[in-house]
């Protein structure tokens, strides 16, 4: 990539994003505007569910997030640099041995369920450890 462009998207990119990865279950706070002109008012929207899947890289990258609410399965793509995105939030981490969750649209019920991982952060403790 040239150097140039790289130091343009490097610009955009955000610092304040948590690690996450496929199986964890995320809440992404997005910003929306409602109503039109003076009226115009921003408030923030909670969506909590399973990321199913990360793409791309740089400033160009997008994470699903699907969740089931009244029974019907609702996927959304966010791009992850986003300045609609107040936060993202880690709920929990799943175990998973696959980078693309697309299986669980088949899924209903109990089967949909992903395990609680045991994952640690990897902190100065970990490191002592080896």
């Amino acid at each position: 990539m040239n150097p140039i462009i790289r130091k343009l998207h490097e610009g955009q990119l955000r610092k304040d994003l948590p690690e996450f990865r496929p199986g964890d279950t995320v809440r992404v706070n997005v910003r929306l505007r409602e109503g039109e002109g003076e009226k115009e008012k921003e408030r923030l929207q909670a969506f909590e569910g399973v990321v199913i899947s990360k793409k791309g890289r740089a400033s160009g990258a997008t994470f699903t997030v699907r969740r089931v609410s009244f029974g019907v399965g609702i996927e959304r793509i966010f791009p992850l640099h986003s300045p609609s995105i107040s936060s993202i939030e880690v709920v929990g981490k799943g175990k998973v041995r696959r980078a693309r969750l697309y299986y669980l649209r088949d899924l209903k019920g109990k089967a949909a369920r992903i395990k609680r991982a045991a994952r640690e952060e990897a902190g100065p403790a970990a490191e002592t450890k080896a």
